[in-house]
């Protein structure tokens, strides 16, 4: 049995800081033991509350890995949670900028090392008041097809009740439950070795995302709403060939 994944001083720091914040809430984990102890994997998460890299990142170390997470470059720049989230391994991303490649070069990279890499391709906090995923991006598919690891579809449910930022509303009793539902990894195998074009790309952010809701509609017990065709991709707003996330 493989032991924990070790993480050095800044993943000590980061389970310091958000090990007390995921206790504000019950955790319930369903099929994490598909979440590989050892070993690349690319997890696919939908985004749905402030909360959610904290309670993610507790989930995964949990499970005794340490996730190096892709998140918008302000995060890098905070004071004190900026060095954390750099320390610990995070990626960056540079939306819109000469850099944004960097991003994706680091993720691959991280892959090629064994890491484990958590990425939300909504590439920001959904808006849709039911909190079902919005819009998505191409940067996991590429990812996931550039790369022969595991591809693991992670749904979250419960922050959205504790921490709505948007409508400043935090919501600490009564104590509610937060449950991370973990699919079968996704078979891209039909997909692999195709010439990456921008409908085989979309096909495959596609498949990633529509495994995410289904598992979400599992957790709340509800039927997600009907994706219109082509969904994922902001309507007059090309996609360059290295979006990991963005708005």
């Amino acid at each position: 049995m493989a032991g924990r994944e070790k993480g050095g001083f800044w993943v000590g720091a980061a389970a310091a800081l958000f090990y007390p914040v995921s206790l504000i809430g019950r955790r319930v984990y369903v099929g994490a033991e598909r979440i590989p102890r050892q070993g690349a994997a690319l997890l696919v998460l939908n985004h749905v509350s402030h909360m959610d890299p904290a309670v993610d990142a507790v989930f995964v170390h949990r499970n005794k890995r340490v996730p190096r997470f892709l998140a918008k470059d302000s995060v890098a720049k905070a004071p004190i949670f900026g060095r954390i989230f750099l320390g610990s391994g995070g990626i960056p991303v540079y939306r819109g900028s000469a850099s944004a490649g960097d991003s994706l070069r680091a993720a691959h990279q991280a892959l090629r090392d064994g890491k484990l890499v958590v990425i939300y391709p909504e590439g920001t906090i959904t808006k849709d008041p039911e909190g079902w995923p919005k819009r998505a991006y191409t940067g996991a598919a590429r990812l996931a097809l550039d790369n022969d690891v595991p591809v693991i579809p992670v749904a979250r449910w419960g922050t959205s009740q504790i921490l709505d930022f948007y409508h400043k509303k935090l919501r600490l009793l009564p104590r509610r439950t937060v449950t991370h539902a973990v699919g079968e990894p996704i078979d891209l195998s039909a997909h692999r070795g195709k010439e990456q074009t921008a409908a085989v790309l979309r096909e495959v952010t596609d498949l990633l995302m529509d495994r995410v809701t289904e598992l979400l509609a599992g957790i709340r017990d509800e039927e997600p709403p009907r994706r219109k065709p082509g969904q994922g991709k902001p309507e007059g707003e090309a996609e360059s060939a290295e979006t990991v996330d963005g708005r």
